[in-house]
């Protein structure tokens, strides 16, 4: 059965393609009327993307206090009311676990990967919720929203003092408690760092 499907969809690709299923130069820039051209406002309102030092993020703040309230009506159903996570489906938020030193989550697949210990960057955990977060409505929160929750995790976790407000400057200034553990490779995509 499977292969008479894998030769059905080739025998298709083949006919849509109108001869023997090798490119030609005549086929080279053919349209197929599939799609539309990007839309300009919809590149802009999905162009959002931050990086580890904060370019890019947008004006706005929030409090830990303010993402507590924001937490309890918007991620508490998926993650629990203590960031605990539900297993399998939804992922654990908090709780760092060992010390720095004593935490090695490349080996020992057991050990929590939480916000705490296993984001390197506080501007990541932003731009995450920006974008995907509530999963009921992803990309619906505001950017005061976003900053709040972000202020609101990060505080329960221990790595922000919880009368702070984050907005733009303070979010790029934070520094993840392991940061130092993750190690950068030319060979992944990355820079070599010193």
């Amino acid at each position: 059965m499977r292969h008479r499907f894998s030769l059905l969809l080739l025998t298709s690709l083949t006919a849509c393609r109108g001869g023997d299923g090798a490119a030609s130069t005549a086929d080279a820039g053919t349209r197929y009327g599939i799609g539309r051209p990007a839309d300009a406002q919809l590149v802009a309102r999905l162009d959002t993307d931050i990086d580890p030092s904060g370019t890019a993020l947008p004006a706005g703040h929030g409090t830990a206090a303010e993402g507590a309230v924001l937490y309890a009506a918007q991620c508490a159903m998926c993650h629990g009311a203590e960031g605990l996570g539900m297993p399998p489906a939804f992922p654990r938020l908090l709780g760092r676990g060992p010390k720095a030193e004593d935490f090695n989550f490349a080996s020992d697949h057991k050990l929590p990967k939480t916000i705490g210990n296993y984001w390197p960057y506080a501007t990541t955990l932003f731009d995450y919720i920006r974008r995907a977060m509530p999963l009921t409505a992803p990309g619906s929160l505001t950017d005061d929203q976003v900053y709040a929750l972000t202020a609101y995790l990060l505080a329960a976790d221990g790595v922000i003092p919880k009368e702070t407000t984050l907005d733009a400057a303070a979010l790029a200034a934070v520094k993840m408690p392991y940061t130092d553990r993750f190690i950068w490779s030319a060979e992944a995509g990355g820079q070599d760092r010193d």
